[in-house]
C-alpha cells in the first residue's frame, strides 16, 4: 500500500532538512493552496517566526502583501517549470522592514503533496554584503602585506638616524643646536612607534575562554576616563552570550579604537553643539547562521559601539578601514585599519553603518564550537 502523502512529504522532510538547514538561502515549501509545509532555519531568521508556530499557516500571514510572491508562484505552478524575478521587495511581517530579495520558485513533487512548490529566497542586500566583506578580507590581506614590507623599509633607515643624531649631539657644545638633534630623536622615536603600530602584533593571538562582557566592562571603563564633558556611556548587553575564544589584548585594543573613534566623533559633536553631551551604547548580541566574508558560521557574537554623532562623511566609506585614510587632521588613519586587522585574525570582520546622528561600528566574533560531528564552526 502506498504511503499517505503526508507520511511521505514527512519523511522526505526530515531527510532533506538536515540539507536545507545548511544553506545560507531561506527555502520555504508551500502547498497548492499556498499553505506552509517547510521553512528552513535561514527563512525562519528572514521572516521571524519558526516552523513549528507557522506549519500549515497560509504563506499570506509572513507578509504584508504576498501579492508579489503569489504572482512567482502562479507562473511556476502553471508552466511546471521553474521561474525567477530578482529584487523583489517583500515586507516580513514580523521582520525588520522591507527586504530586497532574488526569488526562484520550482514544482516540488518529491513533497508528495499535489501542487506543491519550493521557493529560495535570497537576500540580496546579504549578497552585496557579503561580495563587500569578501572584497575588504581581500583588501586587508593585501594591504598588511604591503604595509609590513614597506614598514620594515622605513624602519632601518630610522635606526641609523636616530644613532646618528645621537652621536651629532654629543659633539655638538652649543646647547641650542642639540636641541635639533633632540628634535630629530624625538620624531624618529615617534616614527618609530607609528611603524610598530603599523606592523601589528608580531605573534600569533595568544586566545583563551574570555567572556566578553568583561572586556567590555574594562574598555567602557577606559572610555569613561577621557570621556569629553557631557557623554553618557550606555551599556546593552546580552547576558546569554557564551565565552569566546579570544587572545584578550588583541581584542581589547581592537575595541578601545572603535570606542575612541566614537568619542573622538562626539567631542567633535559637542563642539559642534555648545558642548551638549552625546551618547555612546556598547552592545552585544547572539546572531545565527552570520557570513563573514564567503564562510558561514552557526553562531556569532556581535559587539556594537553606536554613537549619536555627526556620522562618516560619505567620501570616506568606501575606503574607511584602508591605512592612513582619516577624516581628521590630527589622525594617523591608523586606529579603525589596526582595529579591522586585530579582528581578522580572529576571523572576524569589523562592519558599519552611518548616518547623521547614528554610527554603529559591529565587531563580528564566531564561536569556534564542536558539534557532534567533531566539525568545528
Amino acid at each position: 500500500m502506498a504511503a499517505q502523502p503526508s507520511h511521505l512529504m514527512a519523511s522526505v522532510m526530515a531527510d532533506s532538512g538536515r540539507i536545507l538547514d545548511s544553506l545560507s538561502t531561506s527555502v520555504l515549501i508551500v502547498d497548492r493552496t499556498r499553505s506552509l509545509l517547510y521553512l528552513n532555519v535561514a527563512a525562519e531568521a528572514l521572516f521571524g517566526v519558526s516552523r513549528n508556530q507557522v506549519r500549515g499557516r497560509p504563506l499570506a500571514e509572513l507578509l504584508e502583501d504576498s501579492a508579489v510572491l503569489d504572482e512567482v508562484i502562479d507562473r511556476a505552478a502553471t508552466t511546471s517549470r521553474p521561474f525567477s524575478r530578482r529584487e523583489l521587495a517583500l515586507r516580513p511581517i514580523y521582520g525588520d522592514g522591507e527586504l530586497i530579495v532574488d526569488c526562484t520558485v520550482a514544482p516540488y513533487e518529491e513533497s508528495g503533496a499535489p501542487g506543491a512548490v519550493l521557493i529560495e529566497i535570497s537576500d540580496a542586500t546579504q549578497h552585496q554584503r557579503i561580495t563587500r566583506e569578501t572584497a575588504l578580507l581581500t583588501q586587508i590581506g593585501g594591504s598588511r602585506l604591503m604595509i609590513r614590507q614597506l614598514a620594515h623599509e622605513i624602519k632601518n633607515p630610522l635606526g641609523g638616524l636616530r644613532g646618528a643624531a645621537q652621536l651629532l649631539a654629543r659633539q655638538l657644545d652649543d646647547a641650542s643646536m642639540r636641541e635639533y638633534t633632540t628634535v630629530i630623536i624625538s620624531e624618529a622615536d615617534r616614527l618609530v612607534t607609528l611603524v610598530d603600530t603599523l606592523l601589528g602584533p608580531g605573534h600569533l593571538p595568544r586566545k583563551e575562554s574570555i567572556n566578553i562582557h568583561e572586556l567590555l566592562q574594562h574598555v567602557g571603563h577606559l572610555l569613561a576616563a577621557d570621556a569629553p564633558p557631557g557623554v553618557v556611556i550606555d551599556r546593552d548587553y546580552d547576558p546569554s552570550l557564551p565565552p569566546l575564544h579570544l587572545d584578550r589584548n588583541l581584542i581589547i585594543q581592537a575595541m578601545l579604537n572603535l570606542g575612541k573613534n566614537a568619542m573622538q566623533a562626539l567631542a567633535h559633536n559637542a563642539a559642534q553643539n555648545d558642548g551638549r553631551g552625546g551618547r555612546l551604547v556598547l552592545r552585544t548580541r547572539a546572531l545565527t547562521n552570520v557570513n563573514i566574508g564567503a564562510r558561514r558560521h552557526r553562531l556569532v557574537a556581535s559587539v556594537q559601539f553606536e554613537d549619536n554623532g555627526p556620522g562618516v562623511p560619505e567620501h570616506l566609506r568606501d575606503t574607511l578601514f584602508y591605512p592612513l585614510v582619516t577624516g581628521r587632521a590630527d589622525g594617523t588613519g591608523l586606529g579603525l585599519a589596526v582595529a579591522q586587522d586585530l579582528v581578522s585574525r580572529h576571523d572576524g570582520l569589523i562592519e558599519f553603518e552611518s548616518r547623521p546622528g547614528q554610527t554603529t561600528f559591529t565587531i563580528l566574533l564566531p564561536f569556534h564550537v564542536t558539534d557532534h560531528t567533531g566539525e568545528a564552526s
